[in-house]
């Protein structure tokens, strides 16, 4: 065919634009899960408790001082839709003692790190970014600390301008800043395993420990967790903090963020953590069998693979009933028989309740939609 016989509406429809490859490189490009705050599983809020997971999916709460603060979920957001972490002092602490701190972290799983090839001459540069708004302006710290093997820790300072407003902040981390070899040398690994390969730390208020890092500068010191210009947010019960739109990612420069579809999120969070919850009063939770007379097995499927084998919390035992074709029975226990990554056997003393060996059932929530069964495996 000759060139002059093709038309431009077909050499349009068929070229490869730019913004088309574009968008293919930088899917999934961030190491942050559910840094736009969409998934919320265990509540939406609660007072933070000492190194608690207690609301938003995947992010934990430091609270070591003589104050309290809260977090909760908020629509004030940076563009306007989604949600942000929003936390609130509600008891001050005016003077943090040397070991007292408050922070907001999250922890990343050292196989989704491998291609940063920190301990090697090739490690990579990171680049997070992120919106943030406090009624406390003034000097806040962020440390990346690679809690795998040998610690080291990254700081890095930045202010908080103007109250009550959403800025934005881009935040770059060098193999090698503040003049160190710690990453690009061997000790610098981090395993191609399940285990915890970075935290994410936003610091909220150190005591001298802990705020001991150089801005801009890697330390082998385990102690890091901010630097000395970290202010105490913790000082009045009029601060507020919000953060939103999280993301790390490779290379020298932040990217858009990066919206994912909310089933695609909240996959992601359910291999850490997952609440079984029905919003259906008699819901079966899980197919269930009589072995013998006096004892019920059942068997649980998670919805992803999980990190790990899950640690299992049930609201209360009384919450479940064996349903069969004798009709509703109490459950005389509920312990975790056997456990996987991918599911889960559970067994019941029925001493009180028998049934008839071979008989199927189901294991079901009884009146309401309070009960609830949580499975853990968080970092």
């Amino acid at each position: 065919m000759a060139l002059s016989t093709i038309g431009t509406n077909q050499i349009a429809s068929e070229a490869v634009t730019v913004p088309k490859v574009t968008d293919q490189v930088l899917s999934s490009r961030n190491f942050i899960i559910n840094g736009d705050m969409q998934c919320w599983q265990r509540a939406t809020a609660a007072t933070a408790a000492n190194n608690s997971y207690s609301t938003v999916d995947r992010w934990a709460f430091g609270e070591g001082t003589d104050g309290a603060y809260t977090s909760e979920r908020s629509t004030d957001t940076p563009t306007g839709t989604g949600f942000s972490i929003k936390a609130q002092v509600t008891t001050a602490d005016t003077s943090l003692a040397a070991g007292q701190y408050a922070y907001i972290w999250q922890s990343i799983e050292a196989q989704n790190l491998q291609s940063l090839l920190y301990g090697t001459a090739s490690a990579k540069t990171l680049t997070l970014s992120f919106w943030v708004k406090s009624s406390k302006t003034g000097t806040y710290s962020i440390v990346i600390r690679k809690n795998d093997s040998t610690l080291y820790a990254f700081t890095h300072d930045y202010s908080i301008s103007s109250a009550n407003t959403w800025e934005k902040k881009t935040i770059t981390i060098t193999p090698t800043a503040g003049s160190t070899s710690f990453i690009t040398a061997s000790a610098g690994a981090i395993a191609n395993d399940n285990g915890l390969g970075f935290e994410v730390i936003f610091a909220l208020g150190q005591g001298s420990t802990y705020a001991i890092g150089t801005s801009n500068t890697w330390s082998s010191n385990s102690n890091t967790y901010a630097s000395s210009n970290q202010v105490n947010w913790m000082d009045s019960t009029s601060n507020n903090f919000y953060l939103s739109q999280v993301q790390l990612e490779i290379g020298d420069a932040a990217t858009p963020f990066e919206h994912e579809n909310y089933g695609t999120t909240l996959a992601k969070c359910q291999r850490y953590f997952h609440r079984f919850q029905s919003d259906t009063a008699y819901d079966a939770y899980a197919p269930a069998y009589w072995l013998v007379t006096t004892q019920v097995y059942s068997m649980y499927e998670f919805p992803v693979t999980m990190r790990s084998q899950p640690s299992i919390a049930v609201s209360a035992v009384s919450d479940w009933k064996i349903h069969s074709n004798g009709g509703d029975g109490n459950l005389g226990s509920l312990i975790v028989n056997r456990a996987t990554p991918n599911n889960m056997q559970t067994f019941s003393d029925q001493s009180s309740n028998t049934g008839t060996a071979g008989h199927a059932g189901a294991i079901r929530n009884y009146g309401s939609t309070s009960p609830y069964i949580e499975f853990s495996a968080e970092l």
